[in-house]
């Protein structure tokens, strides 16, 4: 099992981002597919190695291919590899995410980027009930040391049925609860890397815990589940 993110994958992302068209890619498909297969085993090690601290359900790398059904961008191919280990549901809420890209664009993020409205809700009037807890982890050296504070979409203004003047409405009017942390080329392909990313993804525990007794419980603390 590849333990590493192999130096040539930054490489050929590169030359595929000035070649974004099909017929270079098929001709230099056989070279993907290899690197393809490292960058698969590189994840897959990762995945051991969260499995040590947390239970890690699933793990997604996401194909090549772009769907430019919609988008304006019609180039074929992404330039970047994407994956994302999901959490043992319903119990442990939240997911993880790797992004390797050259250029210094890799990053890693966590968090909740989506989450749907019935969650969205339950956050926010937890925010309003008491906002001590979630600050205190965030306020945590270590924690902010290593990923800082939240990123992602948020209203401009209070949401429905909340009080734009209250004392947490800096929370309660955030869309996304995410992190992320950004990497350069040259730490992408150190041999430490994937001990270094499962290091700041345990650092997020406490945020997960936090996060996933919000969302198995009512407002009264009971058990959803």
């Amino acid at each position: 099992m590849s333990t590493t993110i192999p130096k040539e994958t930054l490489t050929f992302f590169k030359k595929l981002a000035k070649n974004n068209e099909r017929d270079w890619f098929n001709e230099h498909k056989p070279e993907f597919k290899a690197i393809e297969a490292k960058v698969k085993s590189a994840y897959n090690h990762l995945g051991e190695l969260m499995s040590a601290h947390d239970q890690i359900e699933k793990i997604k790398i996401f194909r090549i291919y772009r769907d430019v059904r919609f988008s304006k961008n019609k180039l074929p191919y992404k330039t970047h590899f994407g994956g994302s280990f999901a959490r043992k549901k319903p119990e442990l809420r939240g997911g993880y995410y790797l992004h390797i890209q050259p250029n210094n664009e890799s990053f890693i993020a966590t968090g909740f980027w989506d989450p749907n409205k019935e969650d969205l809700l339950r956050i926010r009037k937890e925010f309003e009930m008491d906002d001590s807890e979630i600050r205190d982890i965030l306020n945590d050296k270590t924690f902010k040391g290593t990923w800082g504070g939240f990123v992602g979409d948020e209203l401009k203004t209070a949401p429905k049925g909340f009080d734009k003047e209250h004392p947490a409405i800096d929370l309660i009017r955030r869309k996304q609860f995410i992190f992320t942390k950004q990497y350069t080329d040259k730490a992408v392909i150190a041999d430490d890397y994937l001990e270094n990313v499962n290091d700041a993804f345990k650092k997020i525990r406490p945020y997960f815990d936090y996060m996933s007794d919000v969302l198995t419980t009512n407002l009264n603390g009971e058990s959803l589940l």
